[in-house]
């Protein structure tokens, strides 16, 4: 129990800073989640300002700056300020990007540039290769493959279905509800199922999974997080993203399962013989003698 308690006590030694301020950020007292959050919405300030100062713009009292150091493992608030001097020289976190009423338009490209990169940069590194191969090895094999999700889980479901009848596969990916049901009911032994959810939650989504699975099919999921939805894979993929509940903030799940989306088709492509490729290559060809050479 020592020994895990001390393991436990070097990982988030160890743990960027930042991470640590947002994911503790709810469990704090109310006072300490104002500290939280001007850390949070710019940590480069806290960087550099005094016990004092951090007060003053959490417009809560010095003490509870120290306090909100300590709660989340430093051993003070200058022992907070080099851990965040380190996390900040990792990269620029995603939290940096908060948007502001008052950025101009060059303010806003750069921090919504810089949230996408960082936040992709956290779901690379959070990614479980192992569950990702199994994926492949999966959807290399598939008779016949059938996508679903709703809203932007939807439209990942669409850019997929596109991908992967060039590799030699029938797919699907049905937006109404009703079809999708009857989709799944339809799969047998053979189909996957891939169900794409970022929060695991959605309920039409979980039966779906449920319905395919029940008829032979095999599941996949691309899911943003540990829910329910888990339990209904055989291959879940997590896809884990930086969230941000700003209303301005673009939706990096979208984007992070897009590119999970590019690896599987990439890699199922690369599995199949060259005589493939070399269709593919000559619908290719056809495409670009579709475009115009002409400069307008």
């Amino acid at each position: 129990m020592v020994l895990d308690e001390q393991l436990e006590e070097r990982q988030i030694a160890n743990k960027n800073i930042i991470e640590i301020v947002r994911t503790k950020r709810d469990q704090l007292r109310k006072s300490d989640r104002k500290v939280a959050d001007v850390v949070l919405a710019d940590p480069r300030r806290i960087l550099n300002a005094t016990v004092a100062e951090t007060a003053v713009l959490a417009e809560v009292s010095q003490p509870t700056v120290i306090r909100f150091a300590i709660s989340i493992g430093c051993a003070g608030f200058q022992d907070f300020k080099l851990r965040l001097a380190q996390s900040l020289a990792l990269g620029t976190p995603a939290t940096h990007s908060v948007l502001l009423d008052t950025d101009s338009p060059e303010a806003v490209a750069e921090k919504i540039f810089d949230y996408t990169m960082t936040s992709l940069d956290w779901a690379r590194k959070h990614l479980d290769k192992i569950q990702l191969e199994k994926a492949i090895d999966v959807l290399a094999q598939a008779r016949a493959i059938e996508f679903f999700g709703f809203g932007a889980s939807g439209i990942v479901a669409q850019d997929a279905q596109q991908k992967f009848p060039l590799f030699g596969v029938p797919c699907g990916a049905q937006q109404d509800a009703h079809q999708q049901l009857i989709a799944a009911a339809m799969m047998k032994v053979g189909d996957v199922a891939v169900v794409i959810s970022n929060t695991g939650m959605t309920r039409s989504v979980i039966e779906v999974a449920r319905i395919a699975r029940e008829n032979g099919a095999k599941v996949i999921g691309l899911i943003g997080a540990p829910s329910p939805l888990v339990e209904h894979c055989d291959v879940p993929v997590l896809i884990e993203t930086l969230d941000n509940t700003n209303i301005y903030t673009p939706t990096i799940s979208r984007i992070a399962a897009l590119t999970v989306v590019d690896i599987l088709s990439t890699a199922v492509a690369m599995r199949r013989d060259p005589s493939h490729r070399e269709r593919i290559a000559s619908m290719k060809k056809l495409l670009r003698e579709t475009r115009s050479t002409r400069v307008l």
